[in-house]
């Protein structure tokens, strides 16, 4: 009887890595299944003050966080609210490069958004992708203890001020934020609450070395046209420009 030697090709994909805890959980689990081989992490940056999408994170942290998962970086540059026209624009640039490296699926955090999956699933299905979400409807009562008992951590750095005070940006999170959250905040910011940093975890081969900075606070203006893509951390409400944001500068050591 003859033996055989058969190895399964992992699937190339991709990871929509925000520099938060629901990226850094979702690639733990992607990571534990040998189905894919994730190829980049790809992160949208403000153009004008290179610094992550909503999260407002410095690039220079966001390089540093791939040099320690030690995941090639693919940054997508985006205008300060954009429109969706150019916004989706530039994603179809990237992907379609992407596509041409044998790239087949996308990854992301998201977790309860049913109409935020659908748009993913809709615009990546036009380029030829297809779109996983290894958190999808698991409540977030049990993700946030599941990452916090898995050794991961992460720091405040963006807070809606419709649902949180300036207190609660800055913080790292611990058993104690989640008791000061109102019940009306979900418990992994799933709604825009909140945007975290993770800094330390079982992914990273070291911690990513930091000192907090200025805490500041900025309004959006409404854009002139009305389809404008999501830069701000909830911009599909129609107040949202009816509220600012607390953020925490994190400057690299």
């Amino acid at each position: 009887m003859k033996n055989y030697n058969i190895f399964t090709l992992k699937t190339k994909a991709i990871f929509n890595w925000s520099s938060g805890k629901d990226s850094a959980l979702a690639l733990y689990k992607v990571l534990q299944n040998s189905e894919f081989e994730i190829t980049y992490l790809l992160t949208s940056v403000n153009k004008e003050f290179q610094r992550i999408s909503m999260h407002g994170v410095r690039v220079e942290l966001l390089e540093q966080q791939a040099k320690s998962l030690g995941l090639p970086l693919e940054i997508m540059q985006i205008p300060e609210m954009p429109t969706m026209e150019a916004y989706e624009n530039v994603m179809t640039e990237t992907l379609t490069k992407l596509k041409n490296q044998g790239v087949t699926h996308s990854i992301f955090g998201d977790i309860l958004l049913e109409d935020l999956r659908k748009y993913r699933e809709k615009q990546l299905a036009k380029i030829g992708f297809e779109a996983v979400f290894p958190l999808w409807q698991i409540p977030t009562a049990d993700l946030i203890q599941e990452f916090i008992a898995l050794g991961f951590k992460t720091i405040v750095v963006c807070v809606n001020e419709r649902f949180l005070d300036k207190s609660f940006v800055g913080r790292v999170i611990d058993q104690d934020f989640i008791n000061d959250l109102p019940e009306n905040v979900d418990l992994c910011g799933e709604n825009g609450e909140f945007h975290t940093f993770t800094f330390d975890g079982p992914i990273f081969s070291k911690p990513i070395d930091f000192e907090v900075g200025e805490i500041v606070y900025r309004k959006y203006e409404k854009p002139k046209q009305e389809e404008s893509s999501e830069t701000a951390c909830d911009t599909a409400s129609p107040d949202v420009f009816d509220f600012g944001f607390w953020y925490c500068d994190l400057i690299a050591k």
